[in-house]
């Protein structure tokens, strides 16, 4: 039976008694999509899923440790080039690597798998792949995937994505989709607060719980890991951004600020911030656009300076 900590707010409830039902009844299919917002313990509800349908096989293997540390001969794991170098070591720590649009699963990481599959199995029944970010598959790796998912084979594939609509109808058909749900404001409520009344959390006292709320978009891990980047701002940069800017000289004096002060990671978790402040201040959604944008040459990383400039002047001229 599968088994998760109680105090974990990252669990989705409706999925976990899915998955554990799966194995009570052994009726594991050969593929699943796990599909949801970022954030929402996909990953981490693969991991514990895959460790049990091991356990199954293998109960006296030490079969989490192996995991964990990916080290297990039945279990192979995909991920995005860029990404692989990038390893968090503690639940909430912030990752420094933002998605710039060039990291894609690449056809020879693919040709792995079947080189994987093709070996007998040597602990376990079957063998597991999970691919991590199953929609950054480039065209020539979703076909080949494709076809590995078509061939009779003794392996089961996990994909954890939160773009099913960039996935091959194919690709989708052959899988069973597992849904992880967004948490509601009364969930994410009560997980602000259970890291508050344990003083587990220090929150800048400049930003409010509604911000932190609406900022996460349902996620918990996106929740804290906003909170743990906020708190990094200056109060100087905070104060001069509670609403949108008007004169040109100060836009040009905080934009100067925040590419000189904070990361590329930190802007555009600052621009978020800026988003749900100005949102709930202004209700002017084309300010929310021309937000959205900045963000996208952020993660280009195309003359940042430059980007808020542009983004924060053509937002002084809305009629706010």
């Amino acid at each position: 039976m599968m088994e998760f900590k109680k105090n974990n707010f990252f669990l989705n409830e409706e999925v976990i008694n899915f998955l554990k039902n799966i194995i009570k009844k052994k009726s594991l299919a050969n593929g699943y999509i796990f599909y949801g917002a970022e954030g929402l313990g996909k990953k981490q509800t693969a991991l514990q899923f895959i460790k049990e349908i091991f356990k199954e096989s293998s109960p006296s293997e030490n079969i989490e440790e192996r995991i964990t540390n990916n080290n297990h001969p039945d279990f192979l794991i995909i991920e995005p080039d860029s990404l692989m170098a990038t390893k968090s070591s503690g639940s909430f720590e912030i990752e420094k690597t933002i998605k710039s649009g060039s990291e894609i699963i690449k056809i020879a990481q693919i040709r792995n798998i079947k080189t994987f599959l093709s070996q007998k199995s040597i602990n376990s029944e079957k063998k597991i792949v999970l691919i991590i970010d199953a929609h950054l598959l480039n065209e020539a790796a979703s076909n080949c995937l494709l076809k590995t998912l078509e061939e009779p084979s003794n392996g089961i594939f996990i994909l954890l994505t939160s773009k099913l609509n960039l996935l091959l109808d194919t690709i989708i058909s052959r899988c069973q989709i597992v849904r992880f749900r967004s948490f509601s404001s009364k969930q994410m409520k009560s997980i602000l607060k259970e890291y508050l009344d344990n003083s587990k959390l220090k929150i800048n006292t400049k930003l409010k719980f509604e911000d932190l709320i609406n900022s996460a978009n349902g996620s918990p891990n996106q929740l804290l890991k906003n909170i743990e980047i906020w708190n990094d701002f200056s109060d100087e940069i905070l104060s001069k951004l509670d609403f949108p800017i008007k004169k040109s000289l100060e836009i040009l004096e905080i934009s100067k600020l925040i590419s000189e002060k904070l990361e590329i990671f930190q802007q555009i978790a600052l621009v978020n911030l800026i988003q749900t402040i100005w949102w709930r201040k202004t209700k002017n959604i084309e300010l929310v656009k021309k937000l959205e944008n900045l963000k996208d040459l952020l993660r280009k990383k195309i003359q940042p300076r430059f980007s808020w400039e542009i983004a924060f002047l053509k937002i002084s001229m809305e009629d706010i």
